[in-house]
């Protein structure tokens, strides 16, 4: 029996998953924390996978890596980290996306040029920032990479080349999934004139390297389309994913190049291509909600559940954060429709369920307009175990949403690569589907039109 890993590096977590090649099957799962913050030190990375691995690499004969996306590695001549890295959801080089954006003539140029508009999240603006801010850390960056690559290239020792796949690639802001090549240029005049060394961009079944033991690392990829990977989306399939932050994807056969820059034109793990609309605030609406009740997540839902839904009339705009789409990274979160009849921490809590879901809702809008099928709801992430945020989304989607069933989709999406690289097949394995909850929307879809226009009619009133 041929087994294989994959490894999760997210915003909060390092998690592991040893599956067999031939099935998909997991035979042993683990996870290690990461420090909080906004800015850390990419070594601590390297710790948390270290110890998520700790006794379950033994008989594992190829892994990946699948890492959040966009974060700011920087190394440098010694191949040491410069400082700590940025990541996606570090809101600081807001204002370099702008400039950015202005200096290369406006949205659409850079959505025909990059199939994404810059924003904070995207290194290409953490560039920018870094050569404005900290520009004695910019003169020593020789290398950047990505968290995924700088793990990758861990695994396989210093010495190695460091590489990284489309996927990860594509929300750089200077490589081009329509072109496959990165923008040099770009990179150069976000970096004032600065071109440091990036990672070569792998194909997604070919090989990065080996450990010092000998074990296979594949390309890896970036956390949303290790998710496809792992889920085993096609045409048609649409991903809501509810984590710390929400992404809504889709699998197409054509890059995407929105000029209003609400989907970021991503490529695929598979060859092809992923848009996507990504949201800072998703699952931790409901987290910070239940800190201010003083109340776990159980308790929460359980009032959540005494309230009807609309909340009596109360609305929340999540966007705790700051928010990525709307591309508002400034704005803090707003509670309207208060009276003395309807404060009550019942309609407080169903409306943090509905303003995470709304917010979604306008994300899968997003994807619809641009004419992308959509035939079939995914819910995924923590808060898709929720029952009340599987049968709120249908509400709110007017849609049936698909729920499979809860796994670390980013990790198996990342083994199934490993097989596929160690395999050296022309396509991935074809690994056993999930088993997938069916939940089906009301036939009455006034309930949650009323829902979303209330919502944004608060939205359009504060912002627009």
């Amino acid at each position: 029996m041929t087994w294989v890993a994959g490894v999760d590096s997210s915003t909060q977590s390092c998690k592991v998953v040893v599956c067999e090649a031939e099935s998909g099957t997991i035979v042993a799962q683990g996870q290690a924390a990461h420090p909080d913050g906004t800015a850390v030190s990419a070594e601590k990375w390297w710790e948390a996978l270290q110890e998520a691995s700790a006794g379950l690499l033994d008989r594992v004969e190829a892994i990946a890596v699948a890492g959040q996306q966009h974060g700011l590695v920087t190394l440098d001549a010694g191949g040491r980290p410069v400082r700590d890295a940025l990541l996606w959801n570090d809101t600081r080089s807001a204002q370099a996306a702008g400039d950015l954006i202005e200096e290369l003539g406006g949205p659409r140029v850079w959505a025909e040029a990059m199939g994404s508009v810059p924003v904070a999240a995207f290194t290409v603006a953490k560039l920018r920032w870094l050569a404005d801010h900290e520009p004695a850390h910019a003169d020593r960056t020789q290398t950047v990479l990505l968290p995924h690559d700088y793990l990758t290239w861990r695994l396989c020792g210093a010495d190695a080349e460091p590489t990284t796949d489309r996927g990860d690639a594509s929300g750089t802001g200077y490589w081009s999934p329509a072109a496959n090549e990165y923008r040099k240029d770009l990179l150069a005049s976000a970096f004032r004139d600065r071109v440091p060394r990036l990672p070569r961009v792998l194909e997604p079944s070919e090989v990065a390297g080996h450990t010092p033991t000998g074990v296979l690392v594949a390309a890896g990829t970036g956390d949303n389309a290790g998710a496809a990977l792992g889920l085993g989306i096609g045409p048609g399939d649409v991903v809501v994913s509810l984590g710390t932050s929400g992404t809504v994807f889709a699998r197409t056969a054509e890059p995407s190049a929105d000029p209003t820059g609400a989907i970021a034109g991503f490529a695929s793990a598979t060859g092809d291509f992923l848009p996507l609309v990504c949201t800072l605030n998703a699952a931790r609406v409901l987290s910070y909600t239940a800190d201010l009740l003083g109340v776990d997540l159980e308790t929460l839902e359980t009032l959540a559940a005494q309230s009807e839904p609309g909340a009596a009339g109360v609305t929340l705009l999540p966007y705790l954060t700051g928010e990525r789409t709307p591309n508002l990274p400034h704005a803090t979160g707003s509670l309207h429709g208060l009276r003395p009849d309807n404060m009550h921490p019942a309609h407080l809590a169903r409306a943090a369920y509905e303003g995470m879901l709304c917010n979604m809702a306008d994300a899968l809008d997003h994807l619809r307009g641009t004419g992308v099928p959509v035939e079939r709801v995914l819910l995924i992430g923590g808060a898709a175990r929720s029952p009340l945020v599987r049968t709120a989304a249908a509400q709110i989607f007017d849609t049936a949403v698909s729920v499979p069933e809860p796994a670390e989709y980013v990790a198996l999406g990342a083994a199934r690569q490993a097989a596929w690289a160690l395999a050296g097949t022309p396509d991935p394995p074809e690994w056993r589907s999930s088993t997938v909850t069916e939940v089906a929307a009301p036939h009455d879809g006034s309930v949650g039109a009323s829902i979303r226009a209330r919502y944004q009619a608060v939205r359009e009133t504060l912002h627009g």
